[in-house]
């Protein structure tokens, strides 16, 4: 393990700041940092002014609550997506993962978490309120409930399923091609495609 003292101020603030980051230990914060000092002030100057923007002009969608730079989103605001169906995920980067199957020509809902009553996260804490009331509107038909196959996400799916029943509202989950304790974000389109496929009634 690299000795943080052996650095400069300047140095360990910015390894430090790379540490902050998911998944990144000290060598790997260390081997990022120098990587920057190493490029043309031009290239610090563009990552740094991406960032900003990306943090200044993105925004929630405010019917499902996915980021964009735009309000409705561009799915949200696309003519020809079935709005008839709501496929409910936990995370931004699982539509992503959905919409590289090419299979899903619906709309999404994005709770941001599921529920965990472990780490303090109920119902309340997470996008299911807004979900119910767009069911409201009365358009639709299905909720595909796409959580990830842990036990906060099953957990989550089946307490929404019980939410939906009395609204007439057919709830449906994923099939289980992904695997149990699996990321829907690390999953392969064509595996997810099969789930898509093979959802099942809840």
């Amino acid at each position: 393990m690299i000795h943080m003292s052996y650095y400069s101020p300047s140095i360990e603030k910015l390894i430090e700041a790379f540490e902050k980051l998911p998944s990144i230990g000290n060598k790997t914060a260390a081997r990022l940092a120098f990587y920057m000092l190493d490029r043309s002030e031009e290239e610090v100057n563009e990552f740094v002014s991406s960032i900003i923007n990306a943090k200044k002009n993105l925004k929630y969608c405010s019917k499902c609550y996915n980021i964009s730079d735009t309000d409705p989103c561009i799915i949200c605001s696309n003519p020809k997506r079935d709005e008839s169906v709501i496929c409910v995920v936990e995370d931004v980067k699982d539509v992503i993962a959905m919409e590289r199957t090419h299979e899903f020509k619906g709309m999404y809902h994005v709770l941001h978490g599921s529920i965990s009553p472990m780490n303090g996260i109920g119902p309340d804490e997470i996008k299911i309120k807004e979900l119910l009331s767009r069911l409201m509107e009365g358009k639709v038909k299905e909720v595909i409930l796409a959580t990830n196959p842990r036990v906060e996400g099953e957990a989550t799916a089946m307490y929404i399923s019980k939410l939906i029943k009395p609204l007439g509202i057919k709830a449906t989950r994923i099939a289980h091609g992904i695997p149990v304790g699996g990321d829907l974000e690390y999953t392969d389109e064509v595996t997810l495609s099969k789930a898509l496929e093979g959802r099942r009634e809840l």
